[in-house]
């Protein structure tokens, strides 16, 4: 089963988390880019799968390529 991402005003202030926990995306990408590895955060979070550690680098990805434009160091947001 393929996990989901959702974004729900009530839980952790609408910021998207992996379906049916509390996990935020963002709490993943935190995680993973400080080094973490994928295990670990199974073994730390016990209802998380690889397959929401994978629906939330999708999710990401897909926010990413977004038409937005950033802004360059020391340029204006």
């Amino acid at each position: 089963m393929d996990a989901t991402i959702q974004s729900d005003p009530n839980v952790m202030m609408g910021k998207p988390v992996i379906a049916g926990t509390r996990i935020t995306v963002e709490s993943v990408l935190e995680r993973l880019g400080a080094g973490e590895s994928i295990d670990s955060l199974l073994d730390a979070h016990p209802r998380l799968t690889r397959e929401a550690v994978q629906a939330a680098l999708r999710f990401a990805a897909d926010a990413l390529r977004a038409d937005v434009v950033y802004p360059g160091p020391g340029e204006a947001a």
